[in-house]
């Protein structure tokens, strides 16, 4: 079983030699994967040090600019299967999601899942540190998506996901069309309407403390309007 976790960095200078201590140090033995956008502090540097620590588990990918979260994860993916890769995983650099967590979500994908969600609001609202108005958002954003969508998943929005690889083969990825969070639910409904089974592991998210959010409104626009169309979509299979 091979495994890898991508991680998309822009400014994480503080956070990613930490972050790749981390992964390098669970049992389930994952690789890791940086695709950094250019970032200007030094990111990628610093993420070259730890290849030449761990060697062939930790991989780099470098973008000339900021083109998308959703860009990034597609790269990534593309990266992965490129190299038979059989779970691939997806995480922020920020240590709001716990790295411990990919243990759950690896054994999701082993036992009942092709799509294992880190889910903050499938068992109440598990976030630390979000102000109020953030949290009613981003409970709100799931809430409206399942309302549009019909897909049974109360955490649409959530970046903490594993892919059994077969997964992203079956969906067409020069054919999503979100690039920001959006991105997330339009691989999740496009797994859901291909007939995968998507899981829910309940998580607690705790916001950042190292570095700066990269949450935009022309981020939560595209959305907003995207989530609209994706009845609408016909679903197409890159097989």
């Amino acid at each position: 079983m091979k495994r890898i976790v991508i991680i998309p960095t822009y400014n994480e200078c503080e956070n990613v030699a930490r972050m790749t201590d981390k992964v390098m140090s669970l049992e389930g033995a994952f690789d890791l994967l940086y695709v950094d956008d250019g970032s200007p502090d030094g990111t990628a540097d610093i993420i070259r040090t730890k290849i030449a620590e761990y060697g062939e588990r930790v991989h780099l990918v470098e973008r000339s600019g900021k083109l998308g979260l959703g860009t990034a994860y597609i790269a990534g993916f593309k990266w992965a299967l490129e190299r038979g890769y059989d779970e691939i995983f997806e995480m922020d650099c920020d240590f709001s999601h716990n790295p411990d967590d990919l243990l759950r979500l690896a054994s999701r994908l082993e036992n009942d899942a092709d799509v294992a969600i880190g889910s903050r609001y499938v068992k109440g609202m598990n976030v630390v540190n979000w102000p109020l108005s953030r949290i009613l958002i981003s409970y709100g954003a799931s809430l409206y998506v399942r309302c549009v969508t019909r897909m049974p998943v109360y955490d649409s929005t959530a970046g903490f996901v594993g892919y059994k690889a077969e997964v992203l083969r079956k969906i067409d990825l020069d054919k999503v069309q979100m690039i920001g969070y959006g991105f997330q639910i339009e691989m999740k409904y496009t797994a859901w309407r291909h007939g995968f089974r998507l899981r829910e592991e309940s998580i607690v998210f705790t916001d950042r403390e190292l570095g700066t959010s990269k949450m935009s409104s022309s981020i939560f626009g595209e959305a907003f309007f995207g989530v609209m169309k994706l009845p609408f979509r016909k679903i197409v299979s890159s097989e």
